[in-house]
C-alpha cells in the first residue's frame, strides 16, 4: 500500500490517521463522560482529568499533521455513481468534524488553563497557560466543549450512517477505501 493518497485510494498516512482520531476522539468523549461524575475522594478524580488532557494536546498535535497532510494529499476522487448533494454533504461534514475538533480542544485548553497553570502532558513537557488568569474563563469555555464535544459524536454517527449506507445500500467502495482496500 501506498504512504500518499491516489485518485483511486487513501494511502496509508490517511488511514492510520483517520482510525487513530476516530478512536481517540471517541476514548476522550467516554472518558470525560465518565470523569464529571466523579467524586473527590475517588482515586481517579485527579488521575482522569491528568490523561484527559494530556491526550488531547498530543491529539491536538495529530490534527495539526493531519490538516497538513490533508493539504498536501488531494483525497481521492467520488467513485462513479455518487450524487452531487452526497460529495457536498461530505465535504461540509468532513470540514464541520475538523473544525468541532479544534473548538473542542480549544475550550478543553482554556478550561484547563483558565487559573494560569500549565498542562503538563505526562510529564514529558508542559504546555503553559497563554491567557493567564481569566475570570470566569472556565464556565464559558466548558460550555463551549459540552456541546462542541456532543455535536462531534453527533455527527461522528451522522458519518458512521453515511460509510454504512454506502456499504450496505450503495453497494460502493466507499468504506472499504478507508480500509485500504
Amino acid at each position: 500500500m501506498q504512504f500518499r493518497n491516489t485518485p483511486a485510494s487513501y494511502g496509508l498516512v490517511a488511514i492510520i490517521i483517520h482510525w487513530l482520531v476516530a478512536v481517540v476522539v471517541l476514548g476522550l468523549f467516554g472518558l470525560g463522560f465518565w470523569m464529571v461524575d466523579l467524586s473527590y475522594y475517588d482515586d481517579w478524580y485527579r488521575r482522569a482529568p491528568d490523561i484527559h488532557r494530556s491526550i488531547g494536546i498530543l491529539l491536538l498535535m495529530v490534527m495539526l499533521f493531519r490538516v497538513a497532510w490533508r493539504m498536501l494529499n488531494e483525497a481521492p476522487e467520488p467513485l462513479p455513481g455518487h450524487k452531487r448533494w452526497e460529495i457536498r454533504s461530505a465535504h461540509m461534514a468532513h470540514l464541520l468534524l475538523y473544525v468541532l475538533i479544534f473548538v473542542a480542544m480549544v475550550s478543553g485548553y482554556l478550561i484547563s488553563t483558565a487559573d494560569g497553570s500549565s498542562i503538563s502532558v505526562f510529564g514529558w513537557f508542559e504546555v503553559p497557560s497563554v491567557t493567564g488568569q481569566i475570570k470566569g474563563m472556565e464556565d464559558t469555555a466548558g460550555t463551549v466543549h459540552y456541546w462542541s464535544t456532543w455535536a462531534i459524536v453527533a455527527l461522528v454517527a451522522v458519518h458512521a450512517a453515511g460509510a454504512l449506507k454506502h456499504h450496505l445500500f450503495d453497494r460502493d467502495r466507499t468504506l472499504w477505501r478507508m480500509f485500504g482496500k
